[in-house]
């Protein structure tokens, strides 16, 4: 379980040299099909739980988990039945 306060996440991030941190809540059963982002990802599921898809691979990811991918990733999200909250992190190309 992720013990991080959100504040903190942001703080680290930031000094990673990622450009923008949002707390970003998804509604109960949200699913978005294979897309591609502009920017890498570190996020980690703060409330809730979704399923994270690469390819083959499915992650299950629940409360606390972080995870992370590089920018123009094709990827594909499920969020459950109670929905989620993520914090993501998001570094734009240079």
């Amino acid at each position: 379980m992720n013990t991080l306060p959100f504040d903190a996440f942001r703080d680290q991030a930031l000094a990673e040299g990622f450009d923008e941190v949002l707390a970003r809540r998804w509604a109960p059963n949200t699913v978005l099909d294979t897309h591609t982002h502009p920017f890498s990802v570190k996020a980690v599921v703060a409330e809730g739980e979704m399923w994270l898809s690469c390819g083959e691979d499915t992650q299950h990811l629940r409360a606390g988990a972080p995870f992370s991918l590089d920018r123009e990733v094709p990827h594909a999200e499920r969020y459950g039945e109670a929905g989620a909250v993520v914090w993501v992190a998001r570094r734009r190309a240079g």
